[in-house]
């Protein structure tokens, strides 16, 4: 099956609406929300970074959002999830990978998605449709898939969205893929790669001379942002509060 499909985004007719298409955005609108949130965000930029996403501004699609962290080549987990996504599991989901909710099949095709998402980079639709038995009532779904900059200018993070529409019935549900659309962002948006040709000899022998300590206090203070700005979403997400021991 080709999964892989390129949005056309001109069309060979500017008059012919796609009425299914229409249908599945009013369906599944709380992702046009998040969708729009990260393009109003960017701008003209390729994307947003991380620092940057206020839970405020995802508000009524909030428990459809997550976070993703690259984690290994076609392999991230989810840092933050809404409660949509453990109500589809039935269970905790942060720290999962974000293939747990695909069956066997399509979790290599969908590896190969994630790293055009983080590597192009690109944007990406993906039409799901449930796995069905006895309790498990057909479900049809939809996943955004929109990457974020950390603040040391890597792509390592994927802000999404996840809908499934019907019944949830026994979990764990999974899902078979049945098309991906992916959307690179246009190179005209992409800053220009930073190259030993491009600038001057002395700028590269300072880096040479800041202290391996100095390097490692920056990369610490990153993990620590990020685990704050983890909070911060998790903090903001609709759902029942977590579970504490009390004496």
């Amino acid at each position: 099956m080709d999964w892989f499909k390129s949005k056309n985004t001109r069309g060979d007719d500017a008059s012919v609406v796609d009425m299914t298409e229409r249908k599945a955005r009013a369906k599944f609108a709380p992702l046009a929300q998040i969708e729009g949130y990260w393009n109003a965000l960017r701008g003209n930029r390729p994307m947003p970074l991380r620092s940057e996403i206020d839970p405020r501004g995802l508000k009524g699609a909030l428990e459809y959002c997550f976070v993703l962290e690259r984690i290994a080549p076609g392999l991230a987990r989810m840092r933050v999830a809404g409660s949509h996504l453990g109500d589809l599991m039935g269970m905790e989901v942060r720290g999962m990978p974000i293939s747990s909710f695909l069956n066997t099949d399509a979790r290599q095709k969908f590896g190969e998605m994630l790293e055009e998402v983080f590597e192009t980079p690109a944007t990406a639709v993906v039409t799901l449709e449930a796995e069905t038995s006895f309790g498990r009532p057909s479900m049809s779904a939809r996943m955004i898939l929109m990457p974020v900059r950390s603040d040391l200018g890597d792509t390592s993070r994927i802000l999404g969205g996840f809908m499934a529409d019907g019944p949830i019935g026994r979990v764990p549900r999974r899902f078979k893929v049945v098309k991906i659309e992916l959307q690179r962002i246009a190179a005209k948006d992409m800053p220009p790669r930073i190259t030993p040709d491009r600038l001057p000899a002395d700028v590269f022998r300072a880096a040479e001379q800041i202290p391996k300590a100095v390097v490692k206090s920056v990369q610490k203070d990153s993990v620590k942002n990020s685990a704050e700005e983890d909070r911060e979403f998790e903090q903001a997400l609709p759902g029942v509060p977590y579970l504490r021991v009390v004496k």
